[in-house]
């Protein structure tokens, strides 16, 4: 990518641009290897609360075979850039601060779920530094999504308080969602400290924002924006991510873009349009394995409710 190309786009997704739940595309993120398997869970128990966004996972595969992926003739890939292709299975929950209830809960978020398969290319311009990442999300969210069944199982193997209210969920709708990512080096020293700008862009019928931030890391990290030919031994590393996010639109609060027969959604005018979002946490590597714990703390999205947090890890394997 040539260098005016790469500073035009990344200030044009500064204007135009994560509120996402699940990210696995950001640069300290990165395995070394254009084939390898992930796996994520998600859950606010990691955070001692249940409200929100109560749990979400996904399975993610790299493999060169992904490469005849008709969906990437939609993907941003610069011609001197390394670029790596995947496939993820995503899921997605969320349910109001008192599930243990059969009514409506007025000024509360509903409950809904989403499932999806995200296509993804991984473009990284080891000159210039930076990380472009398009991706493009097919599925549906609603009772299809099984919202309801995972955690109605959970709680009962859990024999925590049943979710009476899933009945209320927002309804069957399309998933189809288009996204561009683009990470800058700002800094680094050595295989210490670095830091990066990140800038992201939706645009669909699950969310449409805009968003902008910085990410750190504190350890012993190779370089994320090195050719992945590279072998590397064991790291062992901190990050921290923040970002802020411009929001359009979000069907988890506002229900699809086609199906309004939902029992309860929120008004546009209850949507708080600017959030925030704290991520953190532990990445271990070794040659072949990836293991991380993290945290994130979410400001309200809609204006009666309050700010959240939840947890998760991720593992993965070289294949």
């Amino acid at each position: 990518m040539k260098k005016s190309t790469a500073s035009l786009l990344f200030i044009l997704l500064n204007f135009i641009s994560f509120s996402q739940k699940i990210e696995n595309t950001t640069s300290f993120r990165d395995i070394k290897s254009n084939n390898y398997f992930r796996f994520n869970y998600d859950n606010d128990y990691f955070t001692a609360t249940d409200k929100n966004y109560t749990q979400g996972y996904s399975f993610e595969l790299v493999s060169p075979y992904f490469k005849t992926n008709p969906a990437n003739y939609l993907f941003l890939k610069p011609k001197n850039s390394e670029t790596k292709y995947g496939l993820t299975v995503e899921h997605i929950g969320f349910t109001p601060a008192n599930y243990s209830t059969s009514e409506i809960l007025y000024g509360d978020r509903p409950f809904a779920a989403a499932i999806f398969l995200k296509s993804t290319a991984i473009a990284t311009d080891t000159v210039q530094k930076t990380r472009l990442v398009s991706t493009l999300n097919l599925g549906f969210i609603g009772q299809g999504a099984f919202g309801k069944e995972m955690q109605v199982g959970i709680h009962e193997a859990t024999k925590n308080v049943i979710p009476m209210g899933w009945h209320n969920q927002i309804r069957n709708d399309l998933v189809l969602n288009y996204e561009v990512n683009l990470e800058k080096q700002l800094f680094r020293y050595s295989n210490l400290f670095s830091l990066q700008a990140t800038s992201n862009a939706k645009l669909g019928t699950l969310f449409t924002n805009a968003s902008l931030g910085l990410n750190a890391t504190f350890g012993l990290i190779n370089s994320p924006f090195k050719s992945y030919k590279n072998k590397n031994n064991w790291q062992i590393y901190f990050f921290t991510h923040a970002w802020a996010t411009a929001v359009g639109y979000d069907a988890t609060l506002q229900g699809g873009l086609f199906n309004k027969t939902s029992p309860y959604t929120l008004s546009s005018s209850e949507i708080e349009r600017f959030t925030a979002q704290t991520h953190y946490g532990f990445i271990l590597q070794t040659k072949s394995v990836y293991w991380e714990y993290f945290q994130t703390v979410h400001t309200r999205e809609f204006r009666t409710g309050d700010a959240y947090k939840w947890g998760g890890i991720k593992i993965g394997f070289k294949i």
